[in-house]
């Protein structure tokens, strides 16, 4: 492990840590699986306890050592089965920015060696396809053929005022591809002059971040820009909620970015969006980076308000309070079924 992997204010933070915790409470790895070393608790003891053994006046003293190649490995057990929620953060009575550093932590367990065998595979995907399923990138807009009366450009025009940002899962998973069909259908009955990159779209780096490999990030920032800035756009749009937080935290601000609800509430607000009456009572799930990420709450409810006869009914848990969907920190692949466990809850 590298302390070079955090920052200053990270170090100083980790002091800061009460042990109230509130943090465990909140945590849906620790729910569906009754393990409470899976806590952000428990995990702050952990980093705590391993850097002593590093720098620390014990390792002057005393002579304690670095910490074994076992005791990281089971560290890094703990680590890894995180869904990177932000519950913890959003509890945190300290204010320590705690999703920040389990990022970190990840970093620094990668550069150790001591990491789940799934981290290479993201790796090797998303460097040999650009995507982190490893599929042909070039398929990425095979969807559109689902779409009702697709036009001959099939949404891939040379240029447009938005672009519509994909993303990997919405791309590729059959049932993730009923959101881009139903934005592609909304966005073009609504006159919205907007493309999609086709195989252009490369995967917005999130899985690296929740892998412990940024730093194979620029090359994935870097291209997706110079692939908006050809299509001459002056938007950004995304429905996933990942893709979008991942182009706020990290991605310079060239271009102006907007959730797909952000963008449908405008544009039912314009009137420029046809809507039918519903007799329906529905529900909404905050996503984790759209709600505690990126605290777009109103919105979504907004959009679903306007939509006459539709009846919005809350979750017990919502809003910044909202329980993960377990689909976050590459937890799918790491472990499927903590992951599993976290979304039927």
């Amino acid at each position: 492990m590298g302390n070079q992997d955090y920052t200053v204010k990270q170090i100083l933070q980790m002091g800061g840590c009460t042990g109230c915790r509130f943090c465990v409470d909140v945590c849906p790895a620790v729910t569906a699986s009754g393990q409470g070393e899976l806590s952000a608790l428990f995990r702050m003891k952990g980093l705590k306890d391993l850097l002593k053994g590093r720098t620390g006046l014990l390792r002057k003293i005393l002579g304690k050592k670095e910490p074994s190649g076992q005791e990281l490995k089971t560290f890094s057990e703990t680590v890894f089965r995180c869904t990177l929620c932000g519950n913890c953060q959003e509890v945190c009575p300290a204010g320590i920015q705690l999703k920040a550093l389990w990022t970190s932590i990840r970093q620094d367990l990668v550069h150790s060696g001591s990491y789940p065998a799934k981290i290479d595979m993201i790796r090797d995907n998303l460097e040999e396809s650009h995507n982190v399923f490893g599929e042909d990138n070039e398929e990425r807009t095979e969807w559109v053929e689902d779409v009702e009366d697709v036009p001959d450009h099939g949404y891939v025009k040379d240029k447009a005022e938005i672009v519509y940002f994909t993303g990997c899962v919405a791309s590729y998973f059959p049932l993730g591809q009923k959101i881009p069909i139903a934005l592609a259908e909304i966005l073009d009955r609504s006159d919205v002059d907007f493309t999609l990159l086709g195989q252009e779209e490369w995967c917005c780096g999130f899985p690296l971040i929740g892998a412990g490999l940024k730093e194979f990030l620029q090359q994935f920032i870097d291209h997706n820009l110079a692939a908006v800035r050809a299509k001459g756009a002056r938007k950004v749009v995304f429905a996933c909620p990942s893709c979008f937080q991942m182009w706020r935290e990290h991605y310079p601000p060239e271009f102006p970015i907007a959730h797909a609800s952000q963008l449908l509430e405008e544009l039912v607000r314009a009137k420029r969006v046809p809507l039918k009456e519903l007799d329906m009572t529905v529900t909404y799930h905050d996503p984790c980076d759209l709600g505690r990420g990126a605290r777009v709450f109103d919105e979504p409810r907004d959009l679903i308000r306007s939509i006459p006869g539709v009846k919005l009914v809350e979750l017990p848990r919502n809003r910044e309070n909202c329980q993960c969907c377990g689909g976050g920190g590459n937890l799918e692949m790491i472990d499927a079924k903590l992951s599993s466990e976290v979304a039927k809850r």
